[in-house]
């Protein structure tokens, strides 16, 4: 019997999906488990899996078009079944297509199985790019063109519709543009530019981010942190067996207590309420393909440095893969971002809302600095708060700090 399969709710706040890429074909053989095809939300670009077994019968999104939650999104059933009626019945009585979307529900056809052979000539000059800007390729060639450092978007795909497959990759040979062409371009003054539709995650982050920065009044604090004996507790802690602890896990775990003892930072704004959390929930930014996700360590302050170490590594590795679930995402009440890797030695964050603070850690810098009157050279850290002033005074935000300060410098005051 034919199982109707609907464009899945894949986060809380999500309203439209839209098919990144398909990594079935009608025809092909279904199990439970099988990966379907990768959904992009609002928060991440997502694997969807298969909870039927079955032959796959019908495709109601191409690649890169999009619907509302709750669309017609495939069909699994026996060979041969006939499904006509099923998608004419299930497009008549959808409710509240209107009030859904405000865009033109895509039309969807029934795909016939029948593998239709394209022209030689037409095939080998075909590049498929999908209407969000992502380029239709098996992972396996994904891998191995990220290995090989193959920019996939000059390769062609000899797949069904263009997909690049593993095949592609490894026959690849890559087109060197003529000198004389690049100097005449040049020579020239053409202007030229490239444009990609915005994702789903994108757009989310450009809302919310407006919506932060233009409904809290934000305002920084800045302090500069000694970090030669986090230095030298650091390579202590990690001379223990199975002991791994990064500056990161140093600053996640300080805040997390300095939280403990200013409750005030760790709240949340709504209209109508103020909620001061007594759970602590850390976000850690994370930066992703498509833009930046930010999952959470939950009840951060009881967990030791090795464990939120442990956590943020796995959580971060998943969230490239795509293997990140919403809730993952979902209920920090105060974040972390850190740009000290890149050897950014300061800047500013937008707060998470509804959280009312965000901690921006910077690299750590050697500099001479006055130590008992003399000058030598040390190492120094700052970390930017960004408060909102609806719930955080500068005076709560500043003792946050200085308890943020004493628990960094001094690590081993984190470890009863």
């Amino acid at each position: 019997m034919a199982e109707i399969i609907t464009m899945p709710r894949l986060s809380d706040t999500m309203t439209e999906g839209v098919v990144a890429q398909w990594l079935k074909k009608v025809g092909d053989k279904i199990s439970e488990g099988d990966i379907l095809a990768e959904i992009e939300t609002d928060k991440a670009t997502m694997e969807f899996e298969s909870f039927n077994e079955g032959t796959l019968l019908y495709i109601g999104l191409k690649d890169g078009e999009s619907a509302p939650v709750d669309s017609l999104l495939a069909i699994i059933g026996e060979e041969g079944e006939d499904i006509e009626s099923i998608v004419k019945n299930f497009n008549a009585t959808t409710p509240n297509e209107e009030s859904t979307s405000t865009k033109e529900a895509p039309k969807m056809e029934i795909v016939e199985p029948t593998k239709i052979t394209p022209d030689p000539i037409e095939t080998s000059q075909t590049q498929v790019i999908t209407s969000t800007g992502r380029i239709i390729a098996s992972p396996l060639a994904k891998k191995m063109a990220n290995e090989k450092g193959i920019d996939l978007s000059t390769v062609t795909g000899s797949g069904e519709n263009g997909r690049i497959v593993k095949s592609d990759i490894e026959n690849y040979i890559p087109v060197v543009a003529s000198s004389a062409t690049s100097s005449t371009s040049v020579d020239s003054g053409v202007e030229s530019f490239e444009e990609t539709s915005n994702s789903q995650m994108r757009k989310t982050i450009a809302r919310r981010l407006a919506e932060s920065k233009f409904t809290a009044p934000h305002y920084y604090l800045m302090i500069e942190i000694d970090m030669d004996n986090a230095i030298t507790s650091r390579k202590a802690i990690n001379e223990l067996p199975d002991t791994k602890v990064s500056f990161n896990d140093i600053v996640v775990k300080a805040s997390a207590m300095a939280l403990k003892k200013h409750p005030k930072v760790n709240s949340q704004w709504f209209d109508d309420r103020t909620r001061i959390n007594h759970h602590v929930n850390i976000g850690v930014a994370v930066a992703v393909e498509d833009g930046l996700v930010v999952p959470v360590v939950r009840f951060t302050d009881q967990k030791s440095m090795t464990q939120i170490g442990a956590e943020v590594k796995d959580m971060a590795v998943r969230a490239k893969s795509k293997k990140l679930t919403p809730a993952e995402m979902d209920g920090s009440t105060f974040t972390v971002s850190n740009l000290g890797m890149f050897g950014i030695s300061e800047f500013t964050s937008i707060i998470n809302q509804p959280n009312s603070a965000i901690l921006s850690v910077g690299a750590i810098v050697q500099k001479p600095v006055v130590k008992h009157g003399e000058i030598v050279v040390g190492n120094t850290m700052k970390v930017t708060l960004a408060c909102d002033h609806r719930t955080v005074d500068g005076a709560t935000g500043s003792a946050f700090l200085q308890t943020l300060k004493q628990f960094i410098e001094n690590p081993v005051t984190m470890l009863a």
